[in-house]
This record gives structure tokens, C-alpha cells and sequence, in this order.
């Protein structure tokens, strides 16, 4: 782009038909250059542009704007012209179509699924702001939208209508074209921001004038009753007052989505600065939908170290307030009607008096470096149900691993092809560096050593509770096996429990080793509960439990602990590494941020473009490493 005079052969952009078109629109003229419009793309951002937030897509037409029927737009023609009958195409159509739905993705996706809806068998008017260029392009005024909220009422004798305002009406950055005072007998007026699909979901009939929403009420299943000239009349998928003639093609509703979201639009990927599909599109509104519909009250949180804390701020929308003492935290919150965060392994009696509890621990793709030298987490669990490293009372990701049994395809290939790029890059928890060690050859064995006094080994191991003894069992029941004991990063650091000289019964003791070389080599893992088990499961290694983590006790792994009997579900390697990987985390893009999907992180991690710790961080870090043998008084 560049400003100047253009010559022939130059375009010129112009944003859609707005009120300084015009001056484009006669500089072309007068000069032969091809005129390009811009507008925001049908999934634009979580807020609307009004609001400050950028657009994640544009469509850029060479030929006219997609909501002005006076001429063919770009995706007029593809709708018209285009096949549209490739396979894959389609089945990416279908999937995402399914995709916006689960997940709540709209073109400004800053609604609360948790509002209340009306009982269903309503039938849904759509209001849209007052002089929006697509209803001008469609000659309709407001004497339009009176005429479609007539009809709705004749069409639908004794039902419910609702009208349903636009979310920049809602956020009272403009008008809408109906009031308040329309709302007359049973037509009710809804301005709270709720779901459109949930809306769809409960309506028996959707009008519209030229909304985005009659294109979703398309997607959701509707045909609805339109009253202006959209870019998705005339297709033989909606009930058209005034279509325009030219437009005789029938097409499938995923036919549809195809070209509207899939060939048309250009998409952007901010996290990496580079262009990108509707897929990556949808789940960053995602990720950014799923953190601000749960952050947007604020937090209370408790028993957070003071390092964690502006990185906490951060990950968790900005409005946390810190309060160490269990009680004036839960006043707090309860006053301040707040959900309040603890940091699970500091969670006491007292904090569970709190209206919502979360409990906050590291995600499973953390970081490069360790919680223990003060490396910030990339991903965090916010629990509500209890803490995953607990078998002894339900985590939210054990409910999500009993649910994944029923998750769709699409979502299962989503969690396949993340489990392969984390397996190809060689990721793991915290991507340490490490010396790759090689195995003598023969039966190989891991061995993974853990902290001993780790929440996760008090909370989940069975009779086997220490590092020795698991030694001491893998040798017994593998006499002849070639063994290597890795003892955990934290203990070889000597920043907390569980050395111990383990030459007499490994083979091999792997200090400083590469544990991902070392899980390339082997034939099996044997664990307490450590989530390099996890990681082993990933890259399809039989793994040998002696206490109940949270990837045990589904049929996916060899257990020496009788498993609780809610554990019931047997899940795919898929479905597990789905709930764990997509479902129960939360991810938070360091350098943008703003939260993110997990393929962001994975490949953050991969080419290790991520910030680092600043000196007072590492200074910090180092006078902890100082007093690590008083460990038990200040942690």
C-alpha cells in the first residue's frame, strides 16, 4: 500500500460503500485504476471495531461489495461460478460450520453463552444498526424492518417474537432500528448479550433484512425469511422477499460456507504475522472468546507466589486483585461477586467457604524452563471441580476425558494432528535442554523420578511413595531389562526432595539427560504419577503406573493402583490428549498478549521465538537456588 496519484495499472482501496468511498470511487474514474473494496471478514474479532479490537480477516473485491446486490461481488461470482464440489473443500466446510457452533464463534464473539434465552418455540427478528451500509445497499429503511416484524407475528399466530438487538446497539456505540416502544404484547425486546447460536438453536423461525445472522441461521439449520438483497439470497437457502433475479444457482448450506469463509475472505494470523485459513481464524476467537467470557467480572486470587503474580494478571484478563490471607480473600470475593483463584497446592479449608472456586496450576505444555527457576507458564488449569493431580476427588479433566468418548471427528483429528506436531517437534512439559544419553542394548526401561513431597505424588500415589521404591519395583518385576532411572529436574537442581543414589539398581542414571531421547529409546515407562507418562503415552509407549495420575485408570495404561470407579469411560489416546491438550488449559500468547490456541504455543515452543526473563528475574531465581535447602520454610 502507498499513498499518491495512481497510474493505470494501479488499484485503488476503498472500505466497503462508506461515506468516503466516494472520493476512491472518482479518482478511479478519472484515472483507469481498478477500484478494490475492503470490508471486515464474517469472523471478525471478539469485540466489534468500535471497541478498539482489530480484524483477524478482511475481504478485499475487485468487483463490488459482497452486501450490494447492484452489481456482482467476488463472492457472488464464486457462489455462482465455482464448483464447489470438491470433497475435502466441503468437509472443512461441514466442519467448521460445526466448529462455530460447539465453540461459540461469531463474527464478534464478546456474548455470554450463560445468559438466559427464552423458552424455545420463539420466532427470532433481527434488528441492525441504523444506516448500515448493507441495509442502505438493500433499500431498506425502518418502515422495512416494521413491515418484517408484521410478518413474523402473521406468519406465527400465538408465538413468541423476539427481537434481538445488533451487539454495537448493545455496546451503545449506535442505534438499532427498532426500540423499546416495539415491544408491544408478545414481542419482547432483547439487548443482553447472548448467544447467537443459542438463539438459532431455540427459535422455530429467523427474519432478517440483510444481517450476518441470517448467513449463521443458514449454518444452524434454518431457512430464514429475508428482506433485503444479502449475500446469501437468492441460493435456494432462505425464504426471499426481493432476491436478485440473476442469482438461480441452488446451493448446500456447506456449499455456502465454502466460499464465504473458506475461498473468499483473507485471514491473518497475528500471533506469527502471517496469513492463515478460517480454521486458525476460529479457534483464536475461540480462545479469546472461552478467557473473556470467564475473566470479565475480574478474580480474587489467594496463595499466589509474588513472582507468579504479574504473569497471573496477565494470562487472566488483567483484573485480579491478590489477597494472601484465605478469609479476607473469600470476603472479598464474595463481596466483590468474584470467582476466586487459589494456587491449588495452597488451597485450604477456608478458601472452599468461596461462591466459585478455581484452582490454578501449570498447564501440560508449560514452558522452556522451570517453574522453579521462575520461568513463567505459557499455559495454566483453572479448576472448578478440583485439582487433576487429585484422584481422589473429580477434576474438570477427568470430566473431560470421560466426555471425550462422545467428541466429534473433527475434534479428534484436531487433537491427532496437535499430538503429532508436539510428538515431531520433540516438545514435552518444559523443553529443557539435555545430554542424549544412549541406552545399552536390550529390554529398555524409563524409570522417571519425581519430587517427592510434589503434590502430585502425595495426593496420587498408592503404596509406592517414594523414588527408590519405584526403582525397586521396576527391577523386580524386570530383572533382566536394561533400566534407566531419570531422576525429576527439580531434584537434580537440588531445589527439592527425592536424591537418592540409584547406580545399585539402574543401569543406567540419567543426569541431565534429554528425556525425550531418552523416551525415543525405550520400550516402556515406569511412573508414579510424573507427567512424563503422559508424554510417553503420547508417543505410544506402554507406561507402567504405580499411583493414580491423571492419564491412568482410562484402559490406557498398565496400573499397580486400583483406580477410582468413576473412571469408568475408555477414551482414545485422541480423546485423552484432547481434554488435556485443548479442552482443560488455557493458553497465553507472551509476546502479543492475548490468549491463544494451543497450536500457537506448540509452535512458539518448537521455534523457541518467546520472551525471556528479565535479570531481576534470573537474580531472583538464583538467590532461591541459595536458600533451596531451606525449601520447606519459604515455599
Amino acid at each position: 500500500m502507498r499513498l499518491g496519484w495512481p497510474g493505470t495499472d494501479g488499484h485503488i482501496g476503498v472500505w466497503g460503500n462508506s461515506p468516503t468511498a466516494h472520493r476512491g470511487e472518482r479518482v478511479a474514474e478519472r484515472t483507469g485504476a481498478a477500484l478494490v473494496r475492503i470490508e471486515d471478514a464474517f469472523l471478525r474479532s471478539l469485540h466489534p471495531g468500535r471497541a478498539g479490537d482489530r480484524p483477524l480477516g478482511l475481504l478485499i473485491d475487485e468487483r463490488g461489495a459482497h452486501f450490494d446486490p447492484v452489481q456482482p461481488s467476488d463472492l457472488e461470482v464464486l457462489l455462482a461460478t465455482h464448483p464447489l464440489d470438491d470433497t475435502a473443500l466441503l468437509n472443512r466446510a461441514r466442519d467448521l460450520m460445526a466448529q462455530l457452533q460447539r465453540d461459540g464463534v461469531s463474527k464478534y464473539s464478546a456474548f455470554d453463552p450463560a445468559l438466559p434465552v427464552p423458552d424455545p418455540g420463539y420466532v427470532l427478528v433481527v434488528d441492525q444498526t441504523e444506516g448500515d451500509a448493507a441495509v442502505m445497499a438493500s433499500g431498506a429503511k425502518r418502515a422495512t424492518f416494521a413491515e418484517m416484524l408484521v410478518f413474523a407475528q402473521a406468519e406465527h399466530p400465538g408465538a413468541q417474537v423476539v427481537i434481538l438487538s445488533h451487539p454495537e446497539t448493545t455496546a451503545g456505540h449506535r442505534t438499532g432500528y427498532f426500540r423499546e416502544s416495539d415491544a408491544v404484547g408478545r414481542v419482547q425486546f432483547l439487548s443482553d448479550p447472548v448467544s447467537p447460536w443459542q438463539m438459532l438453536a431455540g427459535a422455530v423461525g429467523v427474519y432478517t433484512v440483510s444481517s450476518q445472522l441470517g448467513f449463521e441461521a443458514i449454518v444452524a439449520g434454518h431457512r430464514p425469511r429475508v428482506f433485503g438483497q444479502p449475500f446469501y439470497a437468492g441460493w435456494g437457502l432462505s425464504a426471499d422477499e426481493n432476491a436478485p433475479p440473476r442469482r438461480t444457482r441452488k446451493l448446500t448450506p456447506a456449499q455456502l460456507v465454502a466460499a464465504a469463509l473458506l475461498l473468499y475472505p483473507t485471514w491473518y494470523d497475528p500471533h506469527f504475522d502471517r496469513l492463515c485459513e478460517a480454521e486458525d481464524v476460529a479457534r483464536m476467537l475461540a480462545a479469546r472468546a472461552r478467557a473473556w467470557r470467564t475473566d470479565r467480572r475480574g478474580y480474587v486470587a489467594s496463595g499466589m507466589r509474588l513472582w507468579k503474580r504479574g504473569h497471573l494478571k496477565q494470562a487472566f484478563g488483567g483484573s485480579v486483585a491478590f489477597e494472601d490471607r484465605a478469609d479476607a480473600a473469600v470476603e472479598k470475593a464474595t463481596a466483590q461477586n468474584r470467582p476466586l483463584l487459589v494456587w491449588a497446592g495452597k488451597e485450604v479449608e477456608a478458601h472452599r467457604a468461596a461462591p466459585t472456586l478455581l484452582r490454578v496450576e501449570d498447564g501440560f505444555l508449560r514452558s522452556r524452563g522451570l517453574g522453579a527457576e521462575l520461568v513463567p507458564p505459557l499455559s495454566l488449569v483453572a479448576d472448578d471441580l478440583g485439582i487433576y493431580y487429585d484422584p481422589k476427588r473429580p477434576s474438570r479433566l477427568e470430566a473431560l476425558i470421560a466426555a471425550s468418548v462422545d467428541l466429534p471427528d473433527a475434534e479428534i483429528r484436531r487433537a491427532e494432528r496437535l499430538i503429532a506436531g508436539i510428538t515431531r517437534r520433540k516438545l514435552s512439559k518444559y523443553n529443557l535442554d539435555g545430554e542424549p544419553v544412549d541406552l545399552p542394548k536390550g529390554r529398555r526401561i524409563l524409570v522417571v523420578g519425581q519430587v517427592e513431597d510434589d503434590a502430585s505424588v502425595l495426593l496420587g500415589a498408592g503404596l509406592t511413595r517414594t523414588n527408590q521404591d519405584l526403582l525397586q519395583a521396576a527391577r523386580d518385576a524386570n530383572p533382566n531389562a536394561v533400566i534407566a532411572f531419570k531422576p525429576h529436574p527439580d531434584v537434580e537442581a537440588g531445589l527439592r526432595t527425592g536424591a537418592f543414589d540409584a547406580h545399585d539398581m539402574a543401569d543406567v542414571v540419567a543426569v541431565n539427560a534429554d528425556p525425550l531421547h531418552l523416551l525415543a529409546q525405550v520400550d516402556e515407562v515406569w511412573t508414579i504419577t510424573s507427567t512424563l507418562g503422559f508424554e510417553a503415552l503420547l508417543r505410544r509407549k506402554p507406561v507402567t503406573c504405580l499411583g493414580m495420575p491423571f492419564y491412568a485408570g482410562w484402559g490406557l495404561t498398565q496400573d499397580l493402583t486400583k483406580s477410582p470407579a468413576r473412571r469408568k469411560a475408555r477414551p482414545s489416546l485422541f480423546g485423552l490428549g484432547h481434554a488435556t491438550l485443548i479442552g482443560y488449559p488455557r493458553y497465553f500468547d507472551p509476546a502479543l498478549r492475548r490468549p491463544c490456541p494451543p497450536e500457537v504455543i506448540v509452535e512458539q515452543l518448537s521455534s523457541g521465538d518467546l520472551p525471556r526473563p528479565g535479570s531481576s528475574n534470573r537474580a531472583l531465581s538464583k538467590l532461591q537456588g541459595l536458600f533451596a535447602s531451606a525449601h520447606p520454610f519459604w515455599r
